[in-house]
């Protein structure tokens, strides 16, 4: 496959939505695959994180599957079926579930969920490579003015 190259000025009339969905969806198949070459999945990870009081969770209180769906609705993507990686998350034990359906970390969860956030920095560092980080402040700097642009909120 050949890339073609195009000047500075016709790259700079290009829609930024098209370059941005092109970004997201690369990015995120690339972090996915790499999760999944560590035998866990990003929605798992998720889980995870939202169920820690070392982490998102603010009370360590088990959650049901739609308020875990609403904590994480602003990331998670159309395809993810919580209800199968919450099942996965069970048979490893690294959850447990009561008789009112919440879900609770378990300690083996937590030193997995422990385990698995070692892997973001060699993540991070494979998608960064030849990237500076004054570019890349930039470009989140740029990204960040097209979302107000845009009438969105910067959080």
């Amino acid at each position: 496959m050949t890339t073609q190259q195009i000047s500075d000025t016709e790259l700079a009339g290009q829609p930024a939505a098209y370059w941005t969905g092109v970004a997201y969806e690369a990015l995120i198949a690339f972090t996915r695959a790499q999760q999944a070459e560590k035998g866990y999945t990003q929605p798992q990870f998720w889980l995870l994180r939202n169920l820690s009081v070392n982490d998102i969770s603010p009370d360590g209180e088990g959650m049901i599957l739609p308020e875990l769906r609403e904590a994480i609705s602003s990331y998670i993507r159309p395809e993810d079926d919580l209800a199968a990686e919450a099942e996965g998350l069970l048979e490893r034990g690294w959850l447990t579930q009561d008789t009112k359906d919440r879900l609770w970390l378990t300690p083996e969860g937590e030193q997995a969920r422990v385990d698995l956030a070692r892997n973001a920095p060699a993540i991070r560092a494979a998608l960064h490579e030849g990237i500076d980080d004054a570019d890349y402040v930039t470009t989140v700097k740029v990204l960040q003015r097209l979302i107000r642009n845009a009438g969105g909120t910067v959080a």
